[in-house]
């Protein structure tokens, strides 16, 4: 009878101390680690390509910004040069290279400003007082700006009121060994001329006119309102201030004497840097890129091997897009109207060679023409340059709608797919363990009933047993 109890025992399995947790932990693992790992690994190489995109992007970014201010500076165009700088000295404005030079300029006449003062006075001081009325100061043809002065105003109050009527004209008290004095300053320019007018006695030392001061002002003419008057290239014109901006295009000229009829040389001094250089450097940064290009790209011998945007259209219409600007035009007319005519041609990785002597020949036979063809004075769509031919190419490429920003949106929908995969994921594998864990602590209360019930059997087989004996 105690192997019949044994058998019994045998087959409910009782007390055979299996881990529940654990096996429900294992079945889980097994179920989700696959799927997880496929997941894991599509996301990883799609974050590996949206970065190798955003890398692409920003080197392309990185190579014309680099060549457009190569050619801004003054090492491909020289820097503006003015023969004597005590009359007027020059200097480069952005946006492009000075025109029209060399120029001729005649300073005739410096720009300067209204300037009053009152004769100096020991016996006034900013607390002195100055008597109640209004001023009213009228800068050009501008809005007349009351001043209002009362019985206890002072010295000091009407400057500080002058200085805040928003009309460009200063005030200031000046005190020396002689005394104090009130001095007033304008703008400089003809146009910016500016008189006083009073509506009490009181005020009357304070008032003055364009025309001379009134019978009663305290104010002396210290230097008259007038334009700075230049010939440039025999034409005369007049400025407001001695800083000219616009007289030629992107160059300021800075009045500092005037000297009528002693002329000045305004020209422009010869590049330190050749247009023979600058191919060397653009084709060289072009090898950089395109080499990344090409390793981003490459097929290799195996999947472990290829490179992460293997296959990606955009890229390839990126290489395809870099590779014409070796047959663009980059000039309407003229012998040389290509990176091509100048020497460069494209090789079967794309990347470029320069052949320096067809360079140097070109070079030789017309250094002006091969200058505006690479870095035209003004730029224009027929004739961009070599900066504009980049920005073109670069615009073109990173477009909106182009297949760079298509390839980069589709990446980025798919790394939100997969993260939502993950997500579901591990909400199904949540309530597949929930499910597992009913299932096993529903065996374990039988597996404990079955216990119970062996342990009586067993209890009632032992006392049948010693009742045989």
């Amino acid at each position: 009878m105690a192997s019949i109890g044994s058998s019994i025992s045998s087959a409910l399995g009782v007390g055979s101390g299996i881990d529940t947790g654990a096996l429900v932990s294992s079945l889980v693992s097994a179920a989700r680690d696959p799927k997880q790992q496929v997941i894991t690994s599509r996301q990883n190489l799609n974050s590996a390509r949206i970065s190798a995109l955003a890398s692409a992007s920003s080197s392309l970014d990185t190579f014309a910004d680099a060549l457009n201010s190569l050619l801004s500076g003054t090492g491909y165009s020289g820097v503006p040069a003015s023969n004597d700088p005590s009359i007027a000295a020059v200097s480069a404005l952005p946006g492009g290279t000075p025109q029209g030079l060399p120029a001729q300029l005649q300073v005739q006449q410096l720009a300067a400003s209204r300037t009053l003062a009152t004769a100096p006075d020991p016996n006034v001081s900013a607390t002195s007082l100055v008597g109640a009325g209004t001023l009213t100061l009228t800068v050009g043809s501008g809005t007349p700006r009351d001043i209002v002065l009362t019985a206890s105003s002072t010295y000091a109050d009407l400057v500080s009121a002058i200085n805040a009527s928003g009309t460009g004209v200063t005030a200031s008290l000046v005190t020396d060994t002689q005394g104090t004095r009130l001095v007033m300053k304008g703008a400089t320019g003809e146009a910016n001329d500016f008189s006083l007018t009073a509506d009490s006695a009181a005020l009357e030392p304070f008032a003055w006119s364009k025309t001379g001061p009134n019978a009663n002002s305290a104010f002396t003419s210290v230097s008259t309102a007038q334009d700075a008057v230049i010939l440039l290239d025999g034409v005369e014109q007049h400025y407001a201030t001695n800083t000219v901006d616009t007289a030629i295009p992107y160059l300021r000229i800075d009045l500092n004497k005037a000297s009528p009829n002693t002329p000045v040389t305004l020209a422009t001094t010869e590049p330190t840097t050749s247009m023979r250089d600058l191919m060397v450097e653009f084709v060289n940064a072009y090898n950089t890129l395109m080499k990344a290009l090409n390793t981003a790209t490459a097929k290799g011998t195996d999947s472990s091997g290829a490179g992460v945007l293997n296959g990606e259209s955009s890229i390839r219409d990126m290489k395809r897009q870099l590779s014409q600007m070796t047959s663009a035009a980059l000039s309407p007319t003229g012998t040389y109207r290509t990176l091509a005519d100048l020497g460069i041609a494209t090789n079967r990785d794309g990347t470029l060679t320069l052949d320096t002597k067809a360079l140097d020949k070109a070079m030789a036979a017309d250094p002006s023409a091969i200058t505006q063809l690479l870095n035209p004075s003004v730029k224009s769509d027929s004739n961009p340059g070599l900066a504009g031919l980049m920005d073109k190419v670069r615009d073109s490429i990173q477009k909106k709608d182009g297949p760079l920003a298509g390839a980069q949106s589709k990446y980025e929908a798919l790394a939100k797919s997969l993260s939502e995969q993950l997500e579901k994921l591990s909400d199904q594998m949540t309530d597949y363990q929930a499910q597992l864990t009913k299932i096993y602590t529903a065996m374990e209360t039988r597996l404990t009933a079955l216990k119970a019930t062996q342990s009586y059997l067993q209890q009632q087989i032992d006392a049948w047993n010693n009742s045989d004996n």
